[in-house]
């Protein structure tokens, strides 16, 4: 049974900007050191970075509850497997939130091109 969907797009020039500026204050609130450092492996971080943030903006708008409730942005985690495929994890109040919604899966879509990217979250329960 479907719980939720999001759906979310980030302009990467954004990213980039603070990459440029090397806000990674900014960075760090965002993102787990995993995903860090993915991204700043990457040629494009920008995109890299921005696929992730629309990623959890989408998980939040499937749950309908935004950052509530001690959400915290290091409590989802975008992990990619061997073949790429990524994959979202949550932790902490996220998973707890997860868990009120009776939710038990999330799924994950990412792409970026043009200078923008956009990702797709459904959550499942049982």
């Amino acid at each position: 049974m479907i719980v939720g969907i999001g759906v979310d797009t980030v302009d990467s020039t954004r990213f980039a900007t603070h990459l440029a500026h090397r806000n990674m204050a900014l960075i760090a609130r965002l993102f787990t050191p995993a995903e860090q450092t993915y991204c700043l492996a990457k040629a494009s971080a920008a995109d890299c970075f921005a696929a992730r943030f629309a990623a959890k903006e989408a998980f939040l708008k499937a749950l309908g509850t935004g950052l509530r409730n001690g959400v915290s942005w290091l409590e989802m985690e975008v992990t990619n497997d061997q073949l790429g495929k990524p994959s979202l994890t949550v932790t902490g109040a996220a998973a707890a939130a997860l868990d009120q919604y009776g939710a038990s899966t999330i799924h994950l879509s990412l792409s970026h091109d043009g200078g923008h990217a956009v990702a797709m979250v459904v959550v499942e329960g049982t």
